[in-house]
């Protein structure tokens, strides 16, 4: 593959990952407005956020068989579509009720580019690369937190948040047309693959006993809801605790989103040197401390506006580590149902990060304290999670050599 071709691969598969992040991050300076607006609450707003996820975690489960069966394209034409329309929707709404449930129609349509773009790593790169290329989405992925909430921001003081929803809709058209123009097919119709309920429920059940996807899968997904525990609680925590401006708030989501964006790239240099095993340990093993201190200066009340900028910023430059090492660890053994098992990873991300962010709009008690204790819970629980699969896939390992060495001699004598 030239490396023009990849490029541009990359840029469109980036493109297609972003496409759920950006819907998130765009609108989180507008909550203040909307419920305004729409004559409700902050944390009502936030149920659209929750709806979302909901939406893209349901989603992505329906989309993976979809893209083994008739191939990576179509399914994407169809998702993307049903995104652009409900994007307009949303910014006809005129209810809070009517954009929670517009928000998780447009999530149905945006996970279609989260489960493809995924799978097409898999289809087109080779396995060995898998890391260094999900590190390189990350690029394009890591814009969506730095730009996005600042021009929300703007848009929403200058224009109103209508006009958010107007320019996601476009989006969609732009991306629409990449993928019809640009992006080549990586897999071709398989006729053969069934989408009655009980095939899809026994590959998926396939895909979800291998130690080495359900190990990394879940601690990368619980590590993950760190990040949207922190994308539901800080609108409050900064604008309502902090007291600063929607532009403001816009410009430190931006910041803490350059760590994010800045380790993903060093990731790419550490491959060379470190195995992805060896690198998701020790970034879990920093990002739970890095946890603790939060809960516990949260607790004291010794943090201020600084000081928690900074603890984000270090946290979920960790993530940046975690995400593309988990991601490829777990697509690792799956190639003929790769479709099956990004939509499982995807669900399975998405389902725990609805469920983190949920739980801090509940727990919304005008502290910070919500927020920094899903974080810490969260870090801790992967960390402890990934020491123990880890114990789990080296037994496996250890048991097939001995399988294997038992057949060598069985066959010698």
């Amino acid at each position: 593959m030239k490396g023009t071709q990849k490029f541009k691969l990359i840029i469109i598969l980036g493109l297609l990952s972003a496409i759920g992040p950006f819907s998130i991050d765009m609108y989180l300076p507008a909550f203040p407005s909307i419920a305004a607006d729409l004559h409700t609450t902050v944390a009502k707003i936030s149920l659209s956020l929750s709806s979302f996820f909901i939406g893209i975690s349901f989603g992505q489960m329906l989309y993976g068989p979809l893209l083994d069966r008739y191939g990576r394209k179509k399914p994407l034409y169809i998702g993307l579509s049903v995104y652009l329309v409900a994007s307009i929707g949303c910014a006809l709404a005129t209810s809070a009720d009517q954009l929670i449930w517009l928000r998780l129609i447009q999530a149905l349509g945006s996970c279609s580019g989260m489960v493809a773009s995924r799978a097409m790593v898999r289809d087109l790169f080779p396995v060995s690369e898998n890391a260094k290329v999900f590190s390189l989405l990350m690029l394009v992925i890591g814009v969506s937190p730095i730009i996005a909430p600042t021009l929300g921001g703007y848009l929403t003081s200058s224009f109103g948040w209508h006009y958010l929803f107007a320019v996601l809709a476009m989006m969609a058209g732009l991306v629409l047309l990449a993928v019809h123009l640009y992006l080549p097919e990586s897999r071709k119709p398989d006729p053969n693959f069934s989408l009655k309920p009980k095939p899809i429920i026994k590959g998926f059940l396939s895909v979800a006993k291998e130690p080495q996807f359900y190990t990394y899968a879940l601690a990368g997904s619980i590590a993950s809801a760190g990040l949207y525990a922190y994308i539901a609680g800080s609108p409050s925590v900064f604008m309502e605790i902090y007291k600063v401006s929607e532009k403001q708030y816009g410009w430190i989501f931006a910041l803490v989103a350059i760590g994010l964006i800045t380790s993903s790239q060093l990731n790419t240099l550490m491959l060379r040197k470190y195995k992805s095993e060896q690198i998701v340990v020790v970034a879990l093993l920093c990002q739970s401390i890095i946890g603790m201190l939060l809960l516990t200066g949260t607790i004291s009340g010794f943090l201020g506006l600084y000081s928690t900028i900074i603890l984000c910023f270090l946290f979920l430059s960790c993530q940046g580590f975690t995400f593309p090492n988990t991601s490829a660890l777990s697509l690792a053994p799956f190639s003929k149902n790769a479709g099956s098992a990004s939509a499982l990873l995807g669900s399975v991300q998405m389902g725990i990060g609805a469920g983190t962010s949920a739980l801090v709009s509940y727990l919304n008690n005008g502290t910070a304290m919500p927020m920094a204790g899903v974080m810490s819970g969260c870090a801790l629980s992967a960390f402890v999670l990934l020491v123990v699969g880890g114990k789990i896939i080296r037994s496996k390992a250890t048991s097939e050599k001995v399988q294997e060495g038992s057949a060598e001699m069985l066959v010698t004598s």
